[in-house]
């Protein structure tokens, strides 16, 4: 069972977010917030699993409520559900640590399921749109990127691998069929990656390997 605690200083979308959340087996809303203060207070008493975390809002906003929440609480996730797709708030949100960004016009509910699914399981979400202009302004998987430092310690070489093959933009998917593995085994991976390089995203994986990079 996922644990959702709901913050939006809008009630009628937090309820419409409970009603149709709550339809799935294996969630459970357990509480909803206004604002970032009470979402602190009732992830402390409550610990949800993820909090589906709302940008702007009044008394404490996402942002700084995101990071209070990753800094005290690293085990609960947190997805932030915005209508702002501004540059600032994505790259806030997920130095804050939030494990993604996802934009409320672009998201169908059911959508939003299987990436609160994933989410709870430790990968990364992007709304496609923030992506792609994320890619483009940071250029991070540019065809003439070096290969990643293999001196990096600690990476299996499948590890390296795959993550060499992330930096090129390929999702699970198409890592697998490169590398002729199962998708799950990939998830796996990516999720190792994520522990041993101190990562919540995909972005924030991909920043850490441009680093060691430049060490």
């Amino acid at each position: 069972m996922i644990r959702l605690l709901l913050v939006d200083d809008q009630r009628l979308v937090c309820e419409g977010f409970k009603a149709f959340l709550e339809v799935q087996p294996d969630f459970q809303v357990v509480g909803m917030a206004s604002n970032g203060h009470e979402a602190i207070e009732l992830v402390e008493s409550l610990q949800p699993d993820l909090v589906l975390m709302d940008v702007q809002m009044p008394i404490m906003d996402g942002r700084e409520a995101t990071k209070i929440i990753c800094d005290r609480f690293p085990s609960v996730k947190v997805l932030v559900l915005s209508t702002f797709d501004d540059d600032e708030y994505l790259e806030d949100s997920l130095k804050a640590g939030a494990i993604g960004y996802l934009l409320k016009a672009e998201m169908p509910p059911e959508q939003l399921v299987q990436t609160i699914r994933l989410a709870k399981e430790g990968f990364g979400q992007l709304a496609p749109k923030l992506l792609s202009r994320l890619m483009q302004h940071q250029n991070p998987w540019r065809s003439d990127r070096p290969k990643l430092d293999r001196s990096l310690t600690g990476l299996t070489a499948r590890e390296r691998e795959v993550l060499d093959l992330i930096l090129e933009g390929l999702g699970n998917a198409a890592i697998a069929k490169r590398l002729f593995i199962g998708e799950g085994t990939v998830k796996t991976h990516v999720k190792n990656l994520f522990e041993k390089m101190g990562c919540k995203n995909r972005v924030q994986l991909v920043n850490a390997a441009h680093a060691a990079q430049e060490k």
